[in-house]
Formats: structure tokens, sequence, C-alpha cells
């Protein structure tokens, strides 16, 4: 006796519902998944307002193009445009996007630099970048280290808080944890896309490397997120957490 099974009866019935339920990736990733879109977040990445021409140098396009990326990058609430006076500025939407993009920078393949200067940038990358309004990379983990030990801080794998011991720290170096941020935590670890270990965000995290950029303690490496510390700033590191930020300078920096 020949028995015909239907596909439904043996399990085989492949048809889609007309409209996927739940978040769509496959949106976010074509979002992304261009070359001159995600040149242009990472650059935002520094925390920092960019125009639309200064992201098309960045991205090797003609103004015309960047614009039209980045409406689509609007358009997905990645980016948001700010307008001051005649010109239009654009930045990340938020702490929760950057913390996003953060992490999937731990699982997107590493690019070998192509010379000698981005290899020199991309080792002071890693010494020390901005990961949206905080700081990330070598030191930036080193100087979490050196709050817990001192027991400023405590962290888990998924929270934070600043201590007594921290807040008095924090005050007597005169930074303020701004309390006009929302629901955004004071404190919280963010996984460090280069050291794979925590370093320290939330409004803590900001107000430290507010802190820093106002007194001289880093500055900007060139039209890159990655950081220096200056001299003032490895005499402040060291007397206010004990960290010695001199062996994350640039080689070629007095000691």
């Amino acid at each position: 006796m020949n028995i015909k099974y239907s596909r439904e009866s043996r399990g085989l019935d492949v048809k889609r519902p007309a409209m996927s339920i739940g978040p769509r990736l496959d949106h976010l990733a074509r979002l992304l998944g261009d070359r001159s879109r995600a040149d242009m977040v990472s650059a935002l990445m520094d925390g920092r307002q960019w125009t639309g021409r200064e992201l098309a140098h960045v991205a090797n396009v003609t103004p015309s193009t960047a614009s039209s990326h980045l409406q689509r990058l609007t358009d997905g609430e990645i980016v948001r445009a700010v307008s001051h006076g005649r010109y239009k500025y654009y930045r990340i939407s938020g702490p929760e996007i950057a913390r996003a993009l953060e992490t999937l920078m731990i699982i997107a393949p590493q690019a070998a630099p192509r010379n000698a200067d981005a290899r020199a940038i991309n080792a002071t990358l890693r010494r020390l970048r901005t990961c949206y309004d905080h700081l990330a990379g070598e030191f930036a983990v080193a100087l979490v280290d050196a709050l817990v030990v001192r027991g400023a801080i405590c962290f888990t794998d998924t929270a934070g808080s600043v201590t007594p011991l921290g807040v008095a720290l924090f005050t007597d170096l005169g930074i303020e944890l701004d309390s006009t941020l929302g629901r955004r935590p004071v404190c919280r670890p963010c996984l460090d896309w280069s050291e794979r270990r925590y370093h320290l965000a939330g409004r803590a995290g900001a107000a430290l490397a507010r802190h820093a950029f106002e007194n001289g303690w880093i500055v900007r490496h060139s039209d890159t997120r990655a950081l220096e510390i200056t001299e003032r700033g490895v005499i402040a590191f060291r007397d206010s957490f004990g960290v010695d930020a001199q062996i994350f300078r640039a080689p070629g920096h007095g000691t």
C-alpha cells in the first residue's frame, strides 16, 4: 500500500508569517552593514557632535552621499541630528545606543592596520579612548581596578555602585555625579571591546571623563577616539587614584 504524506503531516510546513514578530535584527544589520555608515558611527563613538561634512571626510564619500547615509541612521534612531544656528550636527542617540554599539564591537572582526600611522593610532586606541562619554581601553580598565581596590566602587557582571568611600573621593576631587540625567545609573560596568574586561560607565564614568578633560589630564589624539594622558594627568591619576599613568602613554613621552 502506498501512503502519501502531505508536507504538513511531515512537519514541513515552511510558510512564514506575513510579518515577523519581535526585534528586526535584519534591519539593524543592513543599517550598520554599510562600510561608510559603519565608519561614521565609529567616529561618533567619541561622544562629540560632528557635521555632515566632517563625517563625509571620515567615510571618504561626497557630502551628498553622507547626507543620505546620515538620514538612514537618523531614521533608524542610531544617530540624532542637532541644529546649532545654520549648522546641523550629528551625535549618537544616547548612552544605551552607545552601549549596544560598543558591545557589537566586541564580536566584530578587528581590521589589521595597513600602515605605520594606522598601527600607531590602533595602539593609542587600545591604551585609552572615549566610549561615548566615558573612558575605555587599557588605562580605563586599570583605573577601575584601582577604584575597586580602594573600595570606591563595587562591580558585578551586570551592575555597579559607588560606595560611600567613592562618593567622598569624587567629592574631594570636585567630581559631581549629575543627578539630572533621568534613570541613567550612577555606576555601570561596560565591557571593553579591546580588553574584554569592564571599564566605568554611567553617570560616574561620564563625570570622571569630563573632569579629566576639563582639568587637562587627557587630550584628544587627532580626529579619532584615541586619547593621550598629559604630564598633569600622570600626576593627577597617581595622586588621586594610585594609578601609574606613565606606562599607558605613547612611546617617546618623557618620564
